[in-house]
């Protein structure tokens, strides 16, 4: 939303020009006034929230966060609740239901009729992160034996209140799932064509148990704008829209950023989350990367004779560590992105690692052709120091990039999230393994 629009908005409420309020808010789009809302105080977002028709407001409330909802939850009455209770589709209701507390929750069931709450309970069952836990249960079902005008009277009557009229699902007696069909076949067929005829019975589906990512994964895969998702004795039980989905990858593409930057996870937004809660999330692998930084140490305090010797080594060792880790960050953190993508298995381990090798001698010849040229310029006649650090250099690029490559597909093998290995990981494991390389080839090419 323009911040033209905020102010007009913001000018109608602090003038109490509460009509004009209502019909510029009606002709906006439901994300845009939820955004608006969310940037109110408690009493004003209760104001505006009530002013809106009932069907808007339900729209509305679906686009909230979780502490805005329950701010509009604990302004408004009980009818009220109901109704938004019963206008959701049943994954918002869920979604919202597992980020308010428990004493708001209470509330919010209590006001549900008991066939909506039922179906509330059976999706809060399904496993978090799961097929289940996403999907929801308003689409549209036919039979076979119904024909393409039968078909049409139905959607006309039940359709209004579905997440989507686009693909139907075609049903047995006992909700097996038997097909699947859209509306633009059902355009493209006379009227008196049957279902069983023009159904596609080759579908994608997914079970309740399925994890999202693998959601995800058909999704991408096939294209697909809705996925049908049945239980394990082949019943629908519900579907996952396009919508849900893009959920999906926002969450696990947070997750992974987070995790690359060695935090752990959280489900709360940034500016929503309180310091102690950001500080638990990071102390644990910032004190796991401390400690493996003392190995470091322990290799420099080793090689410490050779320090004594010849000084100048040192000068060299933040070029190589850095250079190190960097070329480790960028294959692990290509290779991590192509394993979500689909494009790199586990089985290809191989075939990575002989390409990620070919860069690496690629990349390593160009840095130490230029770090050689550097060097014979800025240190005339110490062509033994030059040649220890340039080829340290290159031996540490194609083992960085051998390192970077292949430690997510090892932790994909462990059943591990690969975005665990990512740069801070890659860095500090490289550093030590290219300080050991260093000082060894300094050690027999200088005669330390």
């Amino acid at each position: 939303m323009e911040q033209n629009d905020v102010s007009e908005l913001q000018n109608y409420l602090d003038g109490h020009r509460f009509r004009e309020l209502r019909s510029r808010l009606m002709k906006m789009n439901e994300a845009d006034i939820a955004e608006f809302l969310e940037e109110l105080d408690h009493n004003q977002k209760v104001l505006i929230f009530r002013m809106l028709p009932k069907e808007l407001a339900t729209d509305v409330f679906a686009f909230l966060e979780a502490d805005d909802q329950e701010d509009i939850i604990n302004g408004i009455t009980d009818a009220e609740i109901q109704n938004i209770i019963e206008d959701l589709f049943v994954d918002d209701a869920v979604d919202m239901l597992e980020e308010l507390p428990a004493t708001v929750v209470k509330r919010v069931m209590r006001m549900a009729t008991p066939e909506t709450r039922t179906l509330i309970n059976q999706f809060l069952q399904y496993p978090e992160n799961s097929a289940g836990s996403i999907m929801t249960a308003e689409y549209i079902g036919l039979k076979k034996y119904m024909n393409v005008e039968q078909s049409f009277s139905y959607i006309r009557a039940h359709g209004v209140d579905k997440e989507t009229i686009y693909t139907c699902f075609v049903m047995d007696g006992e909700r097996h799932l038997e097909g699947v069909v859209t509306i633009r076949d059902l355009l493209m067929n006379p009227y008196e064509t049957k279902i069983q005829d023009i159904m596609d019975i080759n579908f994608i589906k997914a079970v309740t148990t399925d994890d999202q990512e693998e959601v995800m994964d058909l999704f991408n895969k096939y294209d697909l704008i809705c996925l049908p998702v049945v239980d394990h004795e082949n019943r629908l039980v519900g579907i996952v829209t396009v919508d849900d989905v893009v959920d999906v990858m926002e969450e696990e593409a947070t997750e992974d950023f987070e995790k690359m930057a060695a935090m752990l996870p959280s489900d709360k937004p940034y500016l929503k989350t309180g310091i102690f809660e950001l500080a638990k999330n990071r102390i644990v692998w910032l004190t796991v990367l401390m400690v493996s930084s003392m190995i470091t140490g322990g290799i420099l305090t080793y090689y410490e004779e050779a320090f004594a010797v010849l000084p100048l080594l040192v000068s060299f060792v933040p070029m190589l560590t850095g250079t190190g880790g960097n070329a480790g960050s960028q294959s692990s953190t290509m290779i991590i992105r192509c394993m979500a993508i689909g494009e790199v298995e586990p089985s290809d381990i191989l075939k990575v690692i002989w390409k990620e090798v070919r860069v690496a001698l690629v990349v390593g010849f160009l840095l130490a052709a230029l770090n050689f040229l550097r060097l014979i310029i800025m240190y005339p006649g110490q062509i033994m120091i030059c040649l220890t650090v340039v080829i340290s250099l290159y031996i540490t690029v194609i083992m960085a990039k051998s390192i970077g490559c292949t430690l997510p597909i090892i932790a994909k093998l462990l059943k591990l999230d690969p975005a665990i290995m990512a740069a801070p990981l890659i860095s500090t494991i490289v550093d030590a393994c290219s300080l050991i390389v260093y000082f060894r080839i300094a050690c027999n090419l200088l005669n330390i």
